[in-house]
C-alpha cells in the first residue's frame, strides 16, 4: 500500500502581539496655573469623560483631567478627603469609592460637580475670596433640560457669584473654531450622537437629531462582548484597558456585511486578527544537573520496563483463560449440532445464554477477541520461533503427588512457560496465515482495480461512508447518553435493573467454564460470595450496559478508514486531503477556534497562550453600532439613515431648498466629523460611500474631520468668548436676579429657549 504524504503549507510568521495596556497611573497630581488673570472668561467643556478648564486667552485648556471625584474617609485623621480626576488613581483605596456625577449624559448629583468646579477654579489659578471674577462659557447637551441649566445658573450665580455665564453646545463650538459656516455637523461623543444641520452658521436644531449610543456605552459593549467570548480568562481587563483596546484597534467597515461574511477566511483573518496579550508570570522550573536527568531517565526507564512485564504477563494469562473458554464452547457448540431444537434452547439456557444467537454473538466475539489478541506481544519476537529450539518441560505432564514442594513449584513456572511457548508458537501460525490471505487479497484488490478502476472507487467510497457512520453513530450515542431524558439514556437504566433483578444460574455441567459469570446476583460490598471483578471479563458488563464497543474494534475501524483514505487518495482524483476524516477536525475549518483563538494554533498547556485574547469580529461590531444601533438594541436608525432624513426630507420641507437642488446645497459639501468616536479609522470614508447611496448621481460630498476633536470644543469657546458675536449671549447676574433661572439668551452656538 502506498502512501500519499501531503505537503505541510509554508509556516507562517509569528503573530504580531500587542500587550494590554496598563491602568492610569499618574506620576504626580493635577498641576497648578499661576498665570490667572481677573476678567478673562474661564471657559469650562463639562464632558462625561474629561472635564477642560481654563482661561481663554492661552490656545488650549490648562487642565484635562476625567469627570470623576472619590470620597475617602481616612480613620487616623478622621476626616473624610475628596479626589477629583487623576488624583483618584493615585491609590487603589481611591480608585474603589469612584463615582461621577453624571447619570448616562445628564447630570444627577450636585455636590459632585461643585467639588469638581472648586478643584477646577483653584487649580487654574482663582484666588478670590469665595467667588469667581471671570465670565464663564460652559458646554451642554443638545437640547439640555431646562432643570438642568437651572441648576448650573444657581450654582454659577450664588455659590460662585460668577459676573455673567453663558453655555452652548459643545459639537457647534467645535464646528465654530474650524471656520464652519454651511453643512451638516456629525458629533460623536461620549454618551450621545449629535447630528446637526447648519445654514448661514445658524443650527437648524428643530431638524437635528440625537443617537442615544456614544463611546462609553461602545466600551460598554466591547468588555461585554470580549467577557462573553473568554469567560475564563485569568486575567481582570478594566475599563480604561477596553477604551485603549477600542480606540487603538477598531474600525469603520467600508462595507460590513461584505466584511462579516468573509472576515473568517484564513488570508482576511491574518490581516484583520489582532493577538492581545495581558501580563502574566511564566513557571519556570528548576534546572536539573546532567547526573539528576540521567538518573530521572535511568528510573522511567526500569518502571516502564516493570509495567511493560506486568502487561505481557497479564496478556498473557488472559489469552490462556480465553482459549480455555473458547476450547469449551467449541465443544458445546459442536455437541448441539446432535440436539433438536428444544434440547438446545435448554442446554444454552443452563450455559447462562438467552437463545441461539446470544450464544453466536457471544461465540464470535470470543473468537475476534482472541486473534487479536495473538496479533499481540505476548512475549519475544513471533518471527524467531522457528529458529528456536523447542523447550522442554519434563514436569508438565507429572502429577503432583509425585513431586516434591521445590518441584511443584518449578511446575508451576514451566506451566506457565510452555502456555507462553505455544501461545507464540500459534500467533506465529495465524499471522503466517493472515499474511498469506493478505497477499492473496491484495493480488486480487489490484487486478480488480485495474480491470475497473470505478468500481474500484465505488467499493472503497462505499467501505469508508460505512466506517464513517459507525463513527458518527459512535458519537452520537456517547451524546445521548449524557443526556437523562435521551431514549439511549431509557433504555441503559433498563438494562441495569435488569442485570440487578436476574439470579445466578447454577452450573450443571460440573466443568470450570465462562458460563456461570454471565448472570449473578448483585450482593452487597462486604458479601465473601460476591466475587464480581475477580475476572477482569466482568468489567465487560459496563460496555454492554452502554452498548459502547470496545477499544480493539474501534482501533481496527481508524486501521481500516486510514487504509481506505490512503487508497483513495492515491487512486481517486475526485478525493482529497480536505476529503479525510482528520481534516474534519482541522482548526484551520474550524469558525469557532477562528473566532476565539484566530489563524495560528493553539496550545491549551501553554501558560502564555492561556493569557492571550483576539480581536476579530469585535474590531469592526463595535463601531457599527453607530450605523446599526439595532445591534445592541437600540430602538433608532443609524448615522447615515438620519442624515438622508434630514437632507432629503427635512431640510426641503423647511424651505432652504428644493429636491431638486439638493446636489447644489451648501450642506453636503460640508459634512464635519468632531468627538472622541470621529477618530475611528475609515469613518470619513463609510459616510461616503453611504451618503453617495442615496444623494442624487454626481453630487459633489466633501467629508472632513476637526483638526482636534478632543479639544477643538474647548478652543471653540474660547474662540467664541474673545469674539464681538458673544457680546449679547451672556446672562449676566442681575439679569439673573431679575428674571430667573429660566432666563435664555439665545446664539448661534447654543440651544434656544424652548427646550
Amino acid at each position: 500500500m502506498t502512501v500519499i504524504k501531503v505537503k505541510s503549507n509554508k509556516e507562517l510568521p509569528p503573530q504580531k502581539i500587542y500587550y494590554l495596556p496598563d491602568q492610569i497611573s499618574p506620576d504626580s497630581t493635577e498641576p497648578y496655573n499661576s498665570h490667572y488673570g481677573a476678567g478673562i472668561p474661564i471657559a469650562i467643556d463639562f464632558g462625561t469623560s474629561d472635564m477642560r478648564i481654563g482661561l481663554t486667552n492661552n490656545l488650549s485648556p490648562s487642565n484635562i483631567f476625567p469627570s470623576v471625584i472619590s470620597r475617602y474617609r481616612d480613620r487616623k485623621l478622621a476626616q473624610t478627603l475628596t479626589f477629583v480626576g487623576y488624583d483618584v488613581y493615585l491609590d487603589s483605596s481611591f480608585k474603589s469609592s469612584l463615582k461621577t456625577p453624571f447619570d448616562g449624559p445628564l447630570i444627577t448629583n450636585w455636590d459632585y460637580v461643585e467639588w469638581m468646579l472648586d478643584y477646577s477654579f483653584h487649580h487654574i489659578g482663582v484666588d478670590s475670596d469665595g467667588f469667581v471674577d471671570n465670565p464663564i462659557v460652559m458646554s451642554e447637551l443638545l437640547g439640555a433640560p431646562s432643570q438642568q441649566r437651572k441648576n448650573m445658573l444657581q450654582l454659577l450665580f450664588e455659590a460662585y457669584r460668577v459676573p455673567k455665564v453663558t453655555f452652548g453646545i459643545d459639537d457647534l463650538f467645535s464646528y465654530y473654531q474650524n471656520n464652519g459656516k454651511n453643512g451638516l455637523v456629525i458629533g460623536a461623543g461620549n454618551q450621545a450622537i449629535n447630528i446637526i444641520p447648519v445654514i448661514n452658521s445658524k443650527p437648524i436644531l428643530t431638524e437635528a437629531k440625537r443617537i442615544n449610543w456614544g463611546g462609553s456605552l461602545c466600551v460598554d459593549y466591547l468588555s461585554k462582548l470580549i467577557n462573553l467570548k473568554y469567560p475564563y480568562f485569568p486575567s481582570k481587563i478594566n475599563n480604561h484597558q477596553f477604551e485603549i483596546l477600542m480606540r487603538n484597534h477598531c474600525y469603520v467597515s467600508k462595507d460590513y456585511q461584505e466584511e462579516i461574511n468573509h472576515i473568517f477566511d484564513l488570508n482576511v483573518l491574518e490581516k484583520t486578527d489582532v493577538l492581545i496579550e495581558a501580563p502574566y508570570v511564566e513557571n519556570v522550573q528548576p534546572i536539573k544537573t546532567e547526573e539528576e536527568l540521567k538518573r530521572i531517565a535511568e528510573k522511567r526507564k526500569e518502571s516502564g520496563r516493570r509495567l511493560q512485564e506486568q502487561a505481557q504477563k497479564s496478556r498473557l494469562e488472559k489469552l490462556i483463560q480465553k482459549e480455555k473458554d473458547y476450547e469449551y464452547y467449541t465443544k458445546l457448540k459442536n455437541s448441539l449440532e446432535e440436539l433438536n431444537k428444544k434440547q438446545i434452547i435448554h442446554t444454552l439456557e443452563a450455559e447462562g445464554f438467552d437463545d441461539e444467537s446470544d450464544f453466536k454473538k457471544y461465540y464470535n466475539n470470543l473468537e475476534k477477541s482472541i486473534k487479536r489478541a495473538r496479533k499481540a506481544d505476548i512475549g519475544g519476537n513471533n518471527d524467531e520461533i522457528e529458529s528456536e529450539t523447542p523447550p522442554e518441560f519434563p514436569l508438565v505432564d507429572i502429577p503432583d503427588d509425585q513431586l516434591t514442594e521445590d518441584q511443584i513449584k518449578e511446575k508451576k513456572t514451566q506451566k506457565f512457560l510452555k502456555a507462553n511457548y505455544d501461545a507464540r508458537k500459534k500467533a506465529h501460525e495465524e499471522k503466517l496465515l493472515e499474511k498469506k490471505r493478505l497477499e492473496e487479497l491484495e493480488i486480487q484488490e489490484e487486478k480488480w482495480r485495474k480491470e475497473d478502476l470505478n468500481g474500484w472507487i465505488q467499493d472503497k467510497r462505499k467501505k469508508l461512508n460505512s466506517v464513517l457512520k459507525k463513527k458518527k453513530d459512535r458519537k452520537k450515542l456517547r451524546e445521548e447518553l449524557n443526556d437523562r431524558k435521551s431514549h439511549a439514556a431509557q433504555i441503559r437504566m433498563k438494562n441495569i435493573a435488569v442485570l440487578a433483578a436476574e439470579n445466578s444460574v447454577p452450573n450443571t455441567s460440573g466443568n470450570n467454564t465462562r458460563s456461570s459469570k454471565r448472570k449473578r446476583t448483585i450482593t452487597i460490598d462486604n458479601d465473601p460470595n460476591d466475587t464480581f471483578g475477580a475476572n477482569d471479563d466482568d468489567w465487560a458488563i459496563y460496555r454492554d450496559i452502554a452498548n459502547v464497543e470496545d477499544e480493539d474494534e474501534i482501533e481496527e475501524e481508524n486501521q481500516l478508514m486510514l487504509k481506505l483514505e490512503a487508497d483513495l487518495l492515491q487512486y481517486d482524483p475526485n478525493f482529497s486531503i480536505e476529503n479525510t476524516y482528520d481534516s474534519q477536525f482541522n482548526w484551520r475549518k474550524s469558525i469557532i477556534h477562528k473566532f476565539l483563538r484566530g489563524p495560528r494554533d493553539y496550545d491549551s498547556e501553554k501558560t502564555q497562550h492561556q493569557y492571550q485574547f483576539h480581536m476579530n469580529i469585535e474590531r469592526i461590531r463595535v463601531p457599527e453600532t453607530m450605523f446599526q444601533p439595532s445591534i445592541v438594541g437600540v430602538d433608532q436608525a443609524g448615522i447615515s439613515e438620519l442624515s438622508e432624513n434630514i437632507i432629503v426630507n427635512r431640510l426641503p420641507s423647511e424651505g432652504f431648498y428644493s429636491k431638486n437642488e439638493i446636489e447644489k446645497a451648501p450642506i453636503i459639501n460640508d459634512i464635519f466629523l468632531t468627538g472622541g468616536l470621529s477618530h475611528f479609522k475609515n469613518f470619513d470614508e463609510r459616510l461616503k460611500n453611504d451618503f453617495t447611496s442615496f444623494l442624487p448621481v454626481n453630487s459633489k460630498i466633501n467629508i472632513r474631520r476637526a483638526i482636534d476633536p478632543r479639544l477643538d470644543a474647548w478652543r471653540g469657546m474660547a474662540k467664541f468668548s474673545n469674539n464681538i458675536d458673544s457680546k449679547n449671549a451672556f446672562i449676566t447676574k442681575q439679569e439673573y436676579e431679575e428674571m430667573g433661572p429660566d432666563y435664555i439668551k439665545e446664539h448661534n452656538l447654543g440651544n434656544f429657549g424652548y427646550f
